[in-house]
């Protein structure tokens, strides 16, 4: 037994949960579209207003679509050093997977009331309980370094600590933004943007710099 190792509560490898993630995140990701349809038979006229009348949907589901896309990505850098999962990274994974697959509804509910209050509370708080979890998810890793192959390095995982944290952040003040200003909660969003663009970039030049350290590293 070495210094990192301790009692665990193993569950197996992490293949099945990663498997598993997939599915779920594939399934949100082609839910979130179902909303997005015309109806048969229309004139011109209708059909002109038919499309304006779905574009709230349409830019709901790229909101999202991104929003959960940028999750899987960064469940995907959370699992690269780990090889084996516990009974907490499995608890964890699958509060995740189930908020992730939830994300539908407060898509449809931005789409169809996105200038109510409670909408945007909903979705704001959906997505900073995803971030949080997320979070979670990332130092549970990050202080099992006997689950995987390697050690999470230490300035990846901070980095990617303050990735997530800004974005539960972000989101959670625009829960009670929201009852202020539905619109005004909708462009504190956009906050993020540069944020992310900071840390994705230094997270790229960490991981390279971690790379080059463990060449030999087995993925």
């Amino acid at each position: 037994m070495n210094g990192h190792q301790r009692v665990r509560d193993d569950e197996g490898s992490a293949t099945r949960l990663l498997a598993l993630s997939d599915g779920v995140f594939a399934i949100a990701m082609t839910l979130l579209a179902l909303d997005i349809a015309l109806p048969d038979g229309l004139d011109d006229a209708g059909f002109e207003q038919a499309l304006r009348d779905v574009m709230p949907n349409v830019w709901a589901y790229a909101l999202s679509f991104l929003v959960i896309a940028a999750f899987w990505r960064g469940h995907h850098q959370i699992f690269r050093y780990v090889r084996d999962v516990d009974g907490t990274i499995v608890r964890l994974g699958l509060l995740s997977l189930g908020l992730i697959a939830l994300m539908p509804f407060p898509t449809t509910l931005l789409a169809e009331y996105g200038d109510l209050p409670q909408s945007v509370a909903v979705y704001s708080g959906a997505v900073a309980a995803m971030g949080a979890t997320q979070l979670a998810l990332t130092v549970a890793v990050w202080k099992r370094p006997w689950l995987g192959s390697a050690a999470l390095p230490d300035p990846v995982a901070r980095n990617d600590v303050a990735d997530l944290a800004s974005t539960v952040l972000v989101f959670a003040v625009a829960v009670p933004l929201a009852f202020v200003s539905p619109t005004g909660a909708k462009l504190w969003w956009a906050v993020l943007i540069p944020v992310k663009s900071f840390t994705g970039r230094r997270g790229k030049r960490l991981r390279a710099a971690a790379q080059t350290l463990e060449p030999d590293r087995t993925p």
